[in-house]
């Protein structure tokens, strides 16, 4: 199946391996553009020398691909990934790193437990707010330090999904943001429960929901074309 997904151009990192290992091939839409902040990367990176922070939370692969580099030589508190693809980012830079155990930023603070009770966690990320992840730590503790090192813009460009048997979505922002005509027989994908929903508030309920990772949600959607052969 021949699956468009949606990323920043030039972010697509290893999709189409990916993608072949589960038996599909797929091509890159972008709805979105990354503006890179270098002053905030630049802050934050000042800070992490200062030891301003007692843990770093890496809710993306982006900031992880900006600002690993950086670290390479510089020590550094605790630092958490939210997924493989992230940790890899870090990792090829030097940085020793935990994985959250789900693809979801609502994992961070239960995942550190009673330890964030009192901490400051940098979190370097997009501008897209994320109130919900300032307050879970908050409320169990621990101080919020955020800095917003890019910004995500609409392309407001028609995607070209001629060609798509099924359009992945890998976020809420991306859905909301793409311009598209709705074709009947494209499957319609979520990458995970927060996208899923912003889908079915526009009236457009996903076909498959995957577990918040690209690897889950195409198990889902073989799962899916498993049970409905033929369409």
């Amino acid at each position: 199946m021949r699956i468009a997904i949606t990323r920043l151009a030039g972010k697509d990192e290893d999709d189409s391996d990916r993608c072949a290992r589960k038996g599909h091939e797929c091509f890159t839409i972008s709805p979105l553009r990354g503006e890179i902040n270098q002053d905030q990367i630049d802050l934050f990176v000042q800070d992490v020398r200062k030891g301003a922070f007692d843990c770093i939370f890496f809710s993306s692969a982006l900031p992880a691909r900006q600002i690993g580099p950086y670290l390479r030589d510089i020590p550094v508190p605790r630092v958490v990934a939210i997924g493989p693809q992230t940790a890899k980012a870090l990792r090829e830079s030097g940085v020793i790193c935990e994985v959250l155990r789900e693809f979801y930023s609502r994992a961070f603070v239960p995942f550190l437990g009673e330890w964030i009770a009192g901490k400051r966690i940098g979190i370097p990320r997009s501008d897209a707010p994320n109130q919900k992840l300032l307050t879970a730590i908050e409320e169990a503790g621990g101080i919020p330090l955020e800095y917003q090192i890019y910004s995500l813009i609409a392309t407001y460009e028609l995607l070209d999904l001629s060609s798509a048997e099924a359009i992945l979505f890998t976020s809420a922002l991306s859905f909301k943001s793409a311009v598209w005509t709705r074709r009947e027989d494209a499957i319609l994908v979520a990458i995970g429960e927060v996208t899923a929903g912003a889908m079915e508030e526009a009236g457009l309920p996903p076909d498959v929901t995957g577990d918040g990772s690209l690897e889950g949600t195409l198990d889902e959607l073989n799962l899916f074309l498993l049970m409905n052969p033929g369409g």
